[in-house]
């Protein structure tokens, strides 16, 4: 049994923490002991969550600030990561390659822990320079992951999907993909209402291409006036986009849900017959997988890992594009009945090949290599 350190440098409710908290569920489930090292931000809930998995939490600052600079960050990082390591003594280190990224790896390594993995859940094209993550990831990892073979390429230009037949050698880097909850719970395939539902779930900020949401409805709708309109999410355009309602007279029409907890994120798929995913960028995009799993029929622009995601389906448009993503969303509603039964039945299918089963086995086998 390893001991495992897991660090994050925040505990808030989004896509990153559920799938740290996926990898804590797959550490556990495999015998490990794990302990979850929040640096800044955090939650409670989302520190329940961990807890109740059954890892131990520690967060660094208990008030959830972060300090100002690199090199205050790097002092508080290293003074509150030597105290956990003096207190669990792990033998692994698994970090979340988020800004401070380098800082926490340099820091465990200077505290004595020689096995650190660390996995990205995001493009390379966010970072002005990959010469660090390069450096890092010769000179102090055992293993980097990325989540799609796509953000794989995007930091290092080639990328290998791992699995448990796959050679490992020093400071290697692999693909593994992100997961669905354990036991998530599938639905059926279905038809479309008379009334059109178009959904959007995720942080409404412009990496997320929020912005374009509204704009694109509202052309939808000129040959499509019964349709709705159900936003999941906030973020700092929420009010940019409360105006841009009123603006193009969509008042009525546009449903807001706010911010939900991730236990009630299935029935609000449920109530979407398409959902759009117009990121700008994006390493993986959980949010798809999770609605193909109930049967919704996924428009995503063609960035990052979607389109790996999504696979054979093809349902993409050209990024930031409002015609191309009307175009193939009245492409798909013009279908006949059946085909569009047999697309909600394929992304059903393909939401499959990312159950929990398949990730434990993975992170469970590279543990065991490593």
């Amino acid at each position: 049994m390893k001991t495992v350190l897991v660090g994050i440098p925040c505990l808030k409710v989004g896509g990153t923490e559920m799938q740290t908290l996926r990898l804590v569920e797959a550490l556990l489930s495999g015998g490990h002991r794990v302990v979850t090292v929040c640096y800044f931000e955090y939650d409670y809930e989302m520190v329940q969550k961990f807890k109740l998995a059954g890892s131990r939490v520690e967060c660094l600052s208990a008030y959830g600030n972060r300090p100002q600079g690199l090199r205050n960050q790097y002092r508080f990082l290293k003074k509150g990561l030597k105290r956990v390591v003096s207190e669990y003594h792990p033998t692994v280190a698994h970090i979340q390659y988020m800004a401070p990224g380098a800082l926490p790896i340099i820091a465990l390594r200077k505290l004595g822990i020689k096995t650190i993995l660390a996995t990205s859940h995001t493009m390379g094209d966010i970072y002005k320079n990959l010469r660090l993550v390069h450096f890092v990831q010769r000179h102090y990892l055992k293993v980097f992951t990325c989540i799609t073979e796509a953000a794989e390429k995007s930091f290092f230009r080639k990328s290998k999907l791992y699995t448990p037949q796959v050679p490992i050698s020093r400071h290697q880097h692999f693909t593994i993909y992100n997961t669905l909850a354990p036991n998530y719970e599938f639905s059926q395939a279905r038809q479309l209402g008379n009334t059109i539902r178009i959904g959007f779930v995720g942080s409404l900020k412009p990496i997320k291409g929020a912005d374009l949401l509204l704009p694109a409805f509202a052309k939808f709708r000129q040959n499509y006036p019964n349709s709705k309109m159900i936003i999941v999410g906030e973020g700092e355009l929420k009010e940019h986009m409360m105006q841009q309602e009123k603006e193009l007279g969509l008042d009525g029409v546009v449903e807001w849900k706010g911010k939900l907890p991730y236990e009630k994120l299935p029935s609000n798929y449920q109530a979407i017959d398409l959902l759009w995913v117009p990121s700008r960028s994006e390493g993986f995009g959980l949010t798809a997988i999770e609605a193909m799993a109930n049967g919704c029929i996924v428009i995503a622009s063609n960035v990052g890992g979607l389109p790996e995601i999504i696979n054979n389906l093809k349902l993409f448009f050209e990024k930031e594009s409002i015609c191309s993503l009307v175009q193939c969303t009245q492409d798909i509603i013009n279908s006949d009945a059946a085909s569009v039964y047999s697309l909600s039945q394929s992304m059903i299918e393909r939401a499959r090949m990312f159950q929990f089963d398949s990730y434990r086995e993975s992170i469970l086998s590279l543990y065991s290599r490593i």
